[in-house]
């Protein structure tokens, strides 16, 4: 189920990256950029392979939020951790408690 969520996070991401790219390098020219006032030491396929890994990384934080947000608070709650008795301080026995 997490290699799932981990794909509907991914996927659309990857592909808006891609638009994000053509649309920004069909107006900007990646020789033309300056980082702190000086130019980029990268060739144009350098910046245009950077350039897409932060468009990817952004959009993929954009569809993990979407994905977070969709969860119920059931599934938001449900702690990795099984439950503990807090009389003892173990775990539950039998799943009562």
């Amino acid at each position: 189920m997490k290699l799932r969520k981990l794909m509907w996070i991914a996927w659309p991401a990857f592909l808006v990256a891609g638009l994000l790219e053509m649309l920004v390098f069909a107006l900007v020219d990646p020789q033309d950029l300056h980082w702190f006032g000086e130019p980029l030491a990268l060739s144009r396929q350098g910046i245009y392979t950077l350039a897409f890994f932060v468009f990817w990384g952004v959009t993929m934080l954009s569809s993990a939020l979407t994905t977070l947000l969709t969860l119920s608070p059931f599934e938001l709650n449900q702690g990795p951790l099984p439950a503990r008795d807090p009389r003892e301080g173990g775990p539950k026995q039998d799943g009562v408690g």
